[in-house]
C-alpha cells in the first residue's frame, strides 16, 4: 500500500518517513507500526506572498496580523474569487477542543446573510495548518478611520451605528453572538457599507486571561463587565460592545483606559463612563443618552436588543437637518452603498456671509419631469456587455470591439424590464483578471455578454457569448462571419439573440431594428467609434483626435445627430479642462448641439450638451435647468444628464437638490470614477465636509492611482482642513502649476510662489482664475481682482463655481464681489 504526500501527492513506499520528492514528513498509515517514533510536520507560521496554499489559494497579500494569526487575500482558484484567509497560529490552533469549537461556530455564523456581516465560509486544514475563510471586504477598519479623521461627524456615527445594529440583529436573531465587536472588527468597504468581521470566531478563543486560566476574554477596551466578571454573556454584550464603538467615534476617545488589560476590565466592572458630551460638546443630548444606556453595567438596564438601538439612532438622524445626515449612496446594482456626511456646521463662515448667500439663492424646486426612470434593480432580468475582445494581433481594432459593445449597451439600455450597467461600469473591469462570479456580483447582474472580434479586410467575424454570472454556465453563443456592411444588421441580431436567451417579451413593432444606428453608413459609424473611443480616454490629445473623427463622421453623413453629439462633448470637456479657452471650445460645442436637436429633437443626450453650455459659458441658469429636465425626460437613465444637473444645481447653492441627482447618476452609473469622485470629493468640499471628501477621494485612488480628478479633489479638500502639505503633493501630481503656487503662499513660501506665478502668467493655456487665486494667497488683493475681470472677460469656466467655493470666503465681503455674482447670474 502506497503512502501519498499530503504535500505533492507523490506516491512513497508505507515503509518510508519522508516523501521521496519534496522531502515532506508522510503520516503513518493505518495498521502500520512505525519502527521509529513518528515525526510531525512543522506547521506553517506565515504565507509568501506568490504562493499557493493548500492547492487552491493563491497568496496575494498579506493584509495584516494579531492575536489569531494572520490574514491574507488569496484568490481562490476554485471559485475562481478573491476572498480572505486567516491562518490560525500553531498555539491556538494546537488545542483539538479550540478548533472543534471554531468549526461549530463557524457553522452557526455561516447562516448568517447580511449585507452589514462579513460572510464566513469555512475552517480547514492544510500543511500542518488551520485556516479560516472568509469573504474579502476591501477597504479600511472603522478604528484607522477614527484613527485618522478623530471624533467622526454626527451623520457618520448616526450611519455606521445604524449599519451595525443591522447586523448584530441579523446574528442574534440567529442565535449568534458576536463576543469581541470592535472598531478593528469593523470594516468600511469601498462602497462606504459597515461590515461586521469575525463572526464565530471569539467564542471558540480560550487564553489565560485576566482571571485565570482557559477563560474567554474579548479586547479589553470594548468588552462589556459580564465578560469582565467571567459571567455568561447574551447578544447584550455585543450591545455594551458598540456602545463603547459610538462612544469611541463621538469623542475619539474609549470611555475607559488604562495601563493593562486587568486594570481596563475592572474600570467597565466598577467605573462609570463619563458623559461623551463632555469631550464632544457638539453630540445632541439624546445621542449622549443613547450611548450611556448601551453601557449601563446592568445587562438589563441596556437596549434589550439591536433593533431597539437602531431605532432610536434612527430617530435621532430623521431629526438632524438633511444637509447634517449622513447620505447613504443610492443602491447601485450590487446592492453595496457609499455614504457621504457633511455637516451644516461646516457651511458657517466668518461673519455668516456665506449663509444669507445660501439662502437667498435658494428658488423654488419646479415640477419633477413626469417620465422618471424606475431604479435598477426593479428590472426583472440584467446583464453587463463586457468590453469586446479584439485577436487582431496588432490590436488596432480595439476601437471597433468598444463601439459595438457601446452601441449594443445604449439600444439594450432603452428595452423595458433590462437592467444592462452604462459603459463606464462594464469597462471598469477592462484589462482586469477577475472571474465571472465576481464580476457580475460587483455589477450586480445576472448575465454577462462577452464577445471576440477580428476583422481581415473586409471580412467581420464575431463570436458573443452569454455566461451566467452565478455559475459561469454558457446561456447562448453564436459566430457571425459577414462582411464589415453587415455590422449592424450583426449588432441587431446580437440584441435579439439577447432578449430571446433571458425570456424577455418585447413590446410594440417585434420586427423593428432594436440597435439605432443613426446612420446608413459603415464607414460614418467607424469614424464615430473611434470618436467615442478617443473621447473615452479624457486626455487632451484624445479629446482632440475624438473631434477629428467626430467631424470626419459627419463629413461623411451630414444628418448623423449623435455624431454632432460627440463633437459637442468633445468641445465641451476642452473647455472644462482648459485645454481649449472657453470661448473657443463652448460655442463650437452650442453649434454641435443645435445641429444635433435640428435633426432629431428627441435625443436626451444632445439636449444634455446643449444644457452644459448654457450653464458652463452662457451663465444662463433657468435655460440650462429646462434642457436638463427635457433631456432627463427623453433619457431617464443617462447618467451624465444628472451628473451635469446635478452640479448646476450644487453651484448655484440647492445642495439638497443636488445630491439627489449625484446619487441617481451613481445608482445608473455605479462603478463610474468620475461619478463617484464628483459624490465623494468634489461635492463634500462644496459642503465643506472635508473629513469626507479626503476619505472617499483616496478610496478611487485606490481603485486608480492615476485618476486625475480624484487627485484634484483631494488636494481641495487637503486645503480645506488646513493640511498644506498634503496638499501640495496632491495638486503636484496634476497639471495645475497655479495650485502648487498657490499652496507656496498658503505656506509662506513666496518666493517660490511668485517664481512661479511669473511662468504662469507667460503661458498662452494660463487660467486667469487660477491666476486670480495665487495673487490673493499673496495677499495682492488688487491684481487678483484684476486676474478675476479677465476670467470673467474670457467667460472662465471656473467662474461657475465661485458662489459655493469656500476659497472666496477670504473676499465675499467685498461689493465688487458681490456684483461678480450678479454679472455671472449667480446673485
Amino acid at each position: 500500500m502506497a503512502n501519498k504526500c499530503p504535500k505533492c501527492a507523490a506516491e512513497n513506499p508505507k515503509t518510508v518517513k519522508f516523501c521521496g520528492e519534496c522531502g515532506t514528513p508522510l503520516p503513518a498509515l493505518k495498521g502500520h507500526v512505525p519502527a521509529v517514533t513518528e515525526t510531525f510536520e512543522t506547521p506553517v507560521n506565515e504565507l509568501t506572498t506568490g504562493s499557493t496554499f493548500a492547492g487552491r489559494y493563491q497568496v496575494i497579500e498579506e493584509l495584516g496580523h494579531g492575536g489569531m494569526g494572520r490574514v491574507y487575500k488569496v484568490f481562490d482558484t476554485k471559485i475562481r474569487e478573491k476572498i480572505a484567509l486567516k491562518l490560525i497560529r500553531p498555539e491556538v490552533a494546537s488545542d483539538k477542543d479550540t478548533i472543534e469549537r471554531f468549526g461549530n461556530e463557524i457553522r452557526l455564523a455561516r447562516r448568517i446573510g447580511h449585507r452589514n456581516v462579513c460572510k464566513m465560509f469555512d475552517i480547514g486544514e492544510a500543511e500542518g495548518a488551520h485556516f479560516i475563510t472568509m469573504e474579502y471586504v476591501q477597504g479600511e477598519d472603522l478604528k484607522s478611520m477614527i484613527h485618522m479623521s478623530g471624533s467622526l461627524s454626527l451623520g457618520m456615527l448616526l450611519s455606521v451605528g445604524k449599519q451595525v445594529s443591522d447586523g448584530l440583529a441579523e446574528a442574534h436573531g440567529l442565535g449568534v453572538v458576536h463576543r469581541d465587536l470592535k472598531p478593528q472588527n469593523i470594516m468600511i468597504n469601498k462602497n462606504g457599507n459597515a461590515k461586521i468581521m469575525d463572526f464565530g470566531i471569539a467564542r471558540s478563543v480560550r487564553e489565560k486571561g485576566i482571571t485565570g486560566p482557559s477563560v474567554m476574554i474579548g479586547t479589553p477596551e470594548y468588552m462589556s463587565p459580564e465578560q469582565a466578571e467571567v459571567k455568561d454573556v447574551d447578544h447584550r454584550s455585543d450591545i455594551y460592545s458598540l456602545g463603547v464603538i459610538l462612544y469611541e467615534m463621538a469623542t475619539s476617545h474609549v470611555p475607559f483606559e488604562g495601563e493593562t488589560a486587568l486594570g481596563i476590565a475592572m474600570k467597565h466592572k466598577g467605573d462609570i463612563p463619563k458623559n461623551p458630551k463632555q469631550l464632544n460638546p457638539n453630540l445632541p443630548d439624546d445621542l449622549s443618552g443613547v450611548i450611556l444606556k448601551c453601557l449601563e453595567k446592568d445587562k438589563a438596564k441596556r437596549f434589550q436588543n439591536a433593533c431597539d438601538l437602531r431605532a432610536d439612532l434612527e430617530r435621532i438622524e430623521k431629526g438632524l437637518p438633511t444637509t447634517e445626515r449622513v447620505v447613504p449612496m443610492p443602491k447601485p446594482v450590487t446592492s453595496k452603498e457609499i455614504t457621504v456626511k457633511f455637516s451644516p456646521r461646516k457651511l458657517l463662515i466668518p461673519g455668516l456671509v456665506m449663509m444669507a448667500l445660501v439662502i437667498a439663492a435658494i428658488v423654488i424646486w419646479r415640477a419633477v419631469p413626469q417620465k422618471t426612470a424606475a431604479p435598477a434593480k426593479s428590472a426583472k432580468h440584467s446583464i453587463a456587455v463586457l468590453p469586446f475582445e479584439d485577436l487582431s494581433p496588432t490590436k488596432v481594432h480595439e476601437y471597433l470591439c468598444d463601439g459595438i459593445a457601446e452601441t449594443l449597451i445604449n439600444s439594450l439600455s432603452n428595452i423595458k424590464d433590462l437592467w444592462v450597467p452604462p459603459r463606464t461600469s462594464s469597462f471598469s473591469f477592462k484589462g482586469k483578471d477577475l472571474g465571472i462570479h465576481e464580476i457580475g456580483r460587483q455589477l450586480g447582474v445576472d448575465n454577462l455578454l462577452e464577445a471576440s472580434v477580428q476583422v481581415v479586410g473586409t471580412r467581420l467575424r464575431i463570436t458573443p457569448k452569454i455566461i451566467n454570472a452565478d455559475d459561469g454556465s454558457l446561456v447562448w453563443s453564436a459566430q457571425y462571419d459577414r462582411q464589415m456592411e453587415d455590422v449592424f444588421a450583426i449588432q441587431d441580431e446580437i440584441a435579439r439573440e439577447i432578449i430571446k436567451a433571458l425570456k424577455i417579451k418585447l413590446l410594440g413593432e417585434k420586427e423593428a431594428p432594436l440597435i439605432k444606428s443613426y446612420t446608413g453608413s459603415t464607414e460614418a459609424y467607424q469614424a464615430f467609434i473611434k470618436g467615442r473611443f478617443y473621447w473615452n480616454k479624457r486626455t487632451a490629445e484624445g479629446m482632440r483626435k475624438s473631434v477629428e473623427y467626430f467631424e470626419q463622421a459627419i463629413e461623411i453623413d451630414p444628418s448623423y445627430a449623435v455624431a454632432y453629439v460627440g463633437l459637442a462633448d468633445s468641445y465641451i470637456t476642452l473647455g472644462q479642462w482648459i485645454f481649449l479657452r472657453p470661448k473657443e471650445a463652448f460655442p463650437k460645442a452650442k453649434e454641435a448641439a443645435l445641429k444635433a436637436l435640428a435633426i432629431n429633437d428627441s435625443l436626451g443626450e444632445a439636449h444634455t450638451s446643449l444644457a452644459a453650455v448654457k450653464y458652463n459659458f452662457d451663465w444662463d441658469w433657468k435655460g440650462s435647468e429646462k434642457e436638463f429636465k427635457r433631456a432627463i425626460e427623453l433619457s431617464p437613465n443617462y447618467s451624465t444628464a444628472h451628473q451635469w444637473y446635478g452640479e448646476l444645481l450644487v453651484v448655484t447653492g440647492r445642495l439638497d437638490e443636488g445630491l439627489k441627482e449625484l446619487k441617481r447618476a451613481q445608482e445608473l452609473d455605479p462603478l463610474s470614477l468620475i461619478i463617484n469622485a464628483i459624490i465623494g470629493g468634489w461635492f463634500c468640499y462644496y459642503a465643506r465636509d472635508y473629513d469626507t471628501g479626503i476619505i472617499q477621494c483616496k478610496r478611487i485612488i485606490e481603485m486608480d492611482p492615476e485618476f486625475h480628478p480624484a487627485h484634484q479633489f483631494l488636494w481641495w479638500n487637503y486645503v480645506g482642513k488646513k493640511m498644506y502639505e498634503e496638499a501640495l503633493k496632491e495638486a503636484q501630481k496634476t497639471n495645475y502649476r497655479w495650485a502648487v503656487a498657490s499652496l507656496y503662499a498658503i505656506m509662506n513660501r513666496p518666493e517660490e510662489a511668485r517664481r512661479l506665478l511669473a511662468d504662469i502668467i507667460e503661458n498662452p493655456e494660463q487660467s486667469e482664475i487660477g491666476i486670480a487665486r495665487v495673487y490673493f494667497q499673496l495677499g495682492k488683493n488688487e491684481e487678483g481682482w484684476k486676474w478675476l475681470e479677465k476670467a470673467y472677460d474670457e467667460r472662465a469656466y471656473s467662474l461657475i463655481f465661485i458662489k459655493m467655493d469656500p476659497f472666496y470666503d477670504q473676499i465675499r465681503p467685498d461689493p465688487r464681489f458681490q456684483a461678480l455674482l450678479k454679472k455671472v447670474g449667480l446673485e
